[in-house]
């Protein structure tokens, strides 16, 4: 069995989305620190003057907070309802996109209704983004694992209590980190994501194409193409480790 993990993300892009499709199981790295300025609570979409952020406002916590414990500010006035206001930018920008009529509905419920945890909304979005774009493989939560360890212990860890011997990693902090040789002697080899960003049609086309944008950019471009096009980004076996 494959499995593949990450902390939470807003908006997922994708080629996180990508590496959920190409594992046997996801875990989302719920309880690990939260760490600001990272895509756990923000991330891009293409407005009429190109990538803009959309973030979501969090309230102070501890230091060492874990993602999982982390609570959303709530608003204290109209002028501040973040949800009103992402809803309302997606809603300009993306209205005249060819599939928006066939997700607005759930997209604004997602708007309307309130939150107080950052993983709830981030778990709910990321339901939504795999039944549109139709993954299958089952996600669990890390924080339901109880993982001992930091680093490359800590994923030694999830996949002796997951059952697996292959673990796909994408080529991005991992590189840095990660200790091939230490799971190849615990009996797991590591497989590394080989994904292809997709170029398709846009909004604004005159800016030009604009990658490792939140989901729903090609989701709302490009509506029932959106899960072949994802499946033809990344290549048909990833890279194993020697």
């Amino acid at each position: 069995m494959i499995v593949a993990a990450h902390q939470p993300s807003y908006l997922p892009w994708l080629g996180y989305l990508d590496k959920v499709a190409k594992a046997d199981l996801f875990v989302v790295m719920d309880d690990l620190q939260f760490e600001a300025g990272n895509f756990q609570h923000r991330n891009k979409l293409k407005l009429n003057h190109g990538p803009a952020w959309l973030t979501v406002p969090l309230a102070k916590g501890p230091q060492h907070e874990r993602i999982c414990d982390k609570r959303i500010a709530p608003s204290t006035s109209p002028r501040e309802d973040w949800q009103r206001r992402t809803w309302l930018t997606i809603e300009t920008h993306y209205r005249k996109a060819p599939h928006f009529t066939r997700y607005k509905d759930e997209l604004a419920e997602v708007y309307a209704r309130p939150w107080t945890s950052l993983c709830d909304l981030d778990g709910h979005l990321f339901s939504l983004a795999r039944r549109w774009l139709g993954i299958t493989r089952p996600v669990l939560r890390a924080s339901s694992l109880e993982l001992v360890g930091a680093k490359t212990e800590r994923i030694i860890d999830l996949c002796r209590k997951v059952g697996a011997r292959m673990y796909l990693s994408g080529r991005g902090g991992s590189v840095d980190y990660l200790d091939v040789e230490a799971l190849r002697q615990a009996g797991i080899t590591v497989v590394w994501q080989a994904f292809t960003h997709p170029v398709y049609p846009q909004r604004y086309p005159e800016l030009g194409f604009c990658s490792h944008l939140g989901f729903l950019d090609l989701l709302l471009n490009c509506g029932p193409d959106s899960a072949a096009i994802l499946a033809g980004a990344g290549a048909t076996r990833a890279e194993a480790s020697p």
